[in-house]
């Protein structure tokens, strides 16, 4: 009986497309870590048996069926625990002066997998995208934990901390710090979970860098979390043959009834312009009103300068998303974005809306 529901959860989450990623509103919402719910201690990806059971009591406004209640990924007395992520989405495009374009299929398909060599203590995590196009490894590390402590290490390919682990890898912070759930880098993480902080230390390749090509980045952040909401810093500095980078973030999150809050404020330098170093500057500022149970309605507004000497050249990007979890693993999103750039350029003054099929397990 527990192998036939196990399957059919496994076929009903194949079948449903989509993709469901951290959202760290979330967190700000019930007032619990992202480490709460992920087996990535920084949030994000494979779901833990607390987060499996998150995602199907807290969130979605009706109960599983009951032949599909319980799963919690977790097999062999939670030594494997297995997951996955789906997006499929229509977008649809306008910008002045040219013809609406409009695409669709599937975004992404991804396999996780955690597997406890030691339980509790070390553990080889793995994050598979498979489509579209040929298979690429997101996540590859080894794990090291220490159980009561709060210490742990992390070797190999991961996503790196800094600032707010968003579903939309487009976000312009996202994009200008160059940190989100679609660029990995390879190197070592070592991190402190308490009950007030979260703090995380890396040593990596940095962007553009191999191993043996001298450069690196060092990444930093602290995260103060209290029963009113967390503060947040971040640092990161690159050193490669094509350019330096110092980028430095500050986030927070915060509730106000039904509303729950994200700020984020990123400054950017780099090195190698001919014109010698160019600093950037976004924000993000993100409010998520919980309408009722299962109902989630997000506004964004989002700001860019590209380089602090030019004047007038400044970008923006206002979103209104609304995502509805009938049941747990499914969750539809349809939003609209209007962006905003010069004048003379018609592209950064396009339209953008979508609307997204999410599924997850």
């Amino acid at each position: 009986m527990k192998a036939a529901r196990l399957l059919l959860g496994l076929a009903l989450a194949l079948l449903i497309s989509g993709a469901a990623r951290a959202e760290p509103y979330l967190a700000i919402r019930s007032g619990i870590k992202c480490v709460a719910c992920h087996v990535n201690p920084t949030g994000g990806g494979l779901r833990n048996a607390v987060g499996n059971a998150f995602a199907q009591g807290a969130i979605p406004a009706n109960a599983l069926p009951d032949a599909l209640q319980g799963w919690n990924g977790s097999l062999f007395d939670d030594r494997l625990r297995l997951g996955g992520d789906l997006r499929t989405a229509t977008t649809r495009t306008a910008v002045s002066g040219r013809p609406t374009t409009q695409v669709g299929g599937t975004e992404q398909v991804r396999l996780y997998a955690d597997v406890q060599l030691i339980k509790d203590y070390l553990g080889v995590h793995l994050d598979q995208q498979v489509a579209p196009g040929k298979a690429e490894r997101q996540e590859a590390y080894v794990r090291l934990s220490t159980p009561g402590l709060g210490w742990y290490a992390k070797a190999g390919q991961f996503y790196l901390p800094f600032g707010w682990r968003l579903q939309d890898s487009l976000a312009i912070v996202r994009q200008l710090s160059g940190v989100s759930m679609t660029v990995p880098d390879k190197g070592v993480e070592l991190g402190r979970e308490t009950d007030e902080w979260s703090i995380q230390v890396v040593r990596s390749n940095g962007p553009g860098n191999s191993g043996g090509s001298g450069g690196h980045q060092t990444t930093a952040q602290a995260t103060w979390l209290q029963p009113w909401g967390r503060v947040g810093a971040a640092a990161a500095r690159v050193k490669s043959a094509a350019g330096n980078r110092e980028a430095y973030g500050l986030f927070a999150g915060t509730t106000t009834g039904p509303i729950a809050w994200l700020a984020e404020v990123d400054l950017v330098s780099d090195t190698g312009y001919p014109e010698g170093s160019r600093r950037q500057f976004a924000t993000l500022l993100e409010a998520n009103w919980l309408v009722q149970q299962g109902h989630n309605l997000k506004l964004t507004s989002e700001y860019l300068d590209p380089d602090r000497r030019v004047a007038n050249d400044n970008k923006v990007r206002w979103s209104l998303v609304y995502e509805y979890t009938p049941i747990a693993f499914v969750q539809l999103r349809a939003g609209y974005r209007k962006f905003g750039g010069i004048p003379q350029n018609a592209v950064d003054n396009r339209r953008l809306s979508f609307v997204e099929l999410h599924g997850m397990f």
